[in-house]
C-alpha cells in the first residue's frame, strides 16, 4: 500500500484537515507552513504596533505617551540586535529593508514636530490678537 494515498485536493474537508498520519512529508510542509505563516503575522504585529505609537505619541506630553513614543523609537533605532523581534530582523523575515524605513520614519516626525511648532506658535498669535481685539466693557455712572 503506498504511503501518500491522500491527495492534495482531499487534504481539506469542511474545513478539516485530513492526511495520513504516516505520511512525514505532508505533515512536515503543513506545519512548517502554518508555523511561518504565524511567525511572520507576529512579527508583523510588532511593527505595526511600534509604528502606531510612535506616531500616536510623538506629541505626547503625558509620561506614559512620552515613554511609549521612548520606547518605540529607540527599538527603530537599536542596530545588530541579536534579539528574535528586533526591528532590523524583523525587518529581513518580512523582506523590508530597515533603513528605509527608519529614514521614512525620522523624516515623518521632524515634519510633524516642525508642523506642531508653527501651529503652536500660530494659535498663540491668534489667541493674543484675539485679546486685543476685544475692548472691555466700560461701565459708566448714569444720571
Amino acid at each position: 500500500m503506498p504511503r501518500k494515498s491522500i491527495s492534495e485536493q482531499s487534504l481539506t474537508t469542511d474545513r478539516w484537515i485530513s492526511f495520513d498520519p504516516l505520511d512525514d512529508e505532508i505533515i512536515e510542509r503543513l506545519f512548517k507552513k502554518s508555523i511561518h505563516e504565524g511567525e511572520e503575522r507576529l512579527m508583523l504585529a510588532v511593527l505595526e504596533s511600534a509604528v502606531e505609537d510612535f506616531q500616536k505619541y510623538v506629541l505626547a506630553r503625558k509620561p506614559r505617551g512620552k515613554q511609549l513614543f521612548q520606547h518605540a523609537e529607540d527599538w527603530f533605532l537599536e542596530k545588530d540586535s541579536e534579539e528574535l523581534f528586533s526591528f532590523e530582523n524583523i525587518c529581513e523575515t518580512l523582506g523590508l529593508h530597515p533603513d528605509h524605513i527608519r529614514k521614512g520614519l525620522m523624516v515623518w516626525k521632524e515634519a510633524r514636530l516642525k508642523t506642531h511648532s508653527v501651529e503652536g506658535h500660530q494659535d498663540r498669535t491668534k489667541l493674543a490678537s484675539t485679546r486685543i481685539r476685544h475692548h472691555p466693557v466700560r461701565l459708566s455712572k448714569t444720571a
